[in-house]
């Protein structure tokens, strides 16, 4: 489990293809401090450290993850929202975070709102039910609060404010219309919404 709360931006170092795809990322994390099989957030999906070095980590993905997550689309140099996982007893800044990816959602635009940035992105219309203003959400790895939304025929539209720490300490900075987003609901919805329907 996590927070939402990014502490760290990686940089992937190198991707090798073999029966899955094993990514290094580049972190400023004491690494001798991460055991082998801890699972970091990366960029919002839970990942298994398998190797290790000073500055490094890697973790190898499925197919299938690369599939229904941003992660197919990285390539060396590709910027990381890091977390590690929450521990017992530690400060819960954000809301809970699987790390399980529901979506990849599509940036429709960036646009400045005083020192802040409005960013709308779009999901399938089949997680409608999970988004609500003032609710949150995860992207990227990153815990947010829904400012807006709207309900059109086939997507829905959600307004995120990008304060400028959030800009500074995570990839949001760097985001711009038709970049893709993971995206995973809150989890608290997400039951709410199966109880409804029993």
């Amino acid at each position: 489990m996590f927070t939402g709360i990014v502490t760290d931006i990686g940089e992937v170092r190198s991707l090798k293809k073999n029966g899955d795809t094993r990514i290094a990322v580049t972190t400023a994390y004491d690494t001798s401090t991460i055991e082998f099989g801890a699972s970091i957030s990366c960029s919002g999906v839970c990942l298994t450290v398998v190797d290790k070095g000073e500055d490094w980590f890697s973790v190898d993905v499925s197919a299938e993850t690369l599939s229904c997550t941003t992660l197919g689309d990285w390539k060396e140099g590709s910027k990381v929202n890091l977390e590690r996982a929450l521990k017992v007893g530690e400060e819960l800044g954000g809301h809970l975070v699987t790390g399980h990816v529901d979506a990849v959602g599509d940036v429709v635009s960036v646009e400045p709102e005083g020192d802040s940035k409005k960013i709308t992105f779009s999901i399938p219309a089949n997680l409608k039910a999970f988004i609500a203003a003032k609710g949150s959400v995860t992207i990227n790895g990153a815990s947010l609060t829904v400012n807006d939304v709207v309900d059109e025929k086939s997507r829905t539209l959600f307004g995120i404010n990008i304060i400028p720490h959030t800009q500074e300490k995570t990839t949001f900075g760097d985001l711009k219309s038709g970049d893709q987003v993971n995206i995973e609901v809150d989890i608290l919805a997400r039951y709410v919404a199966r109880m409804r329907d029993i």
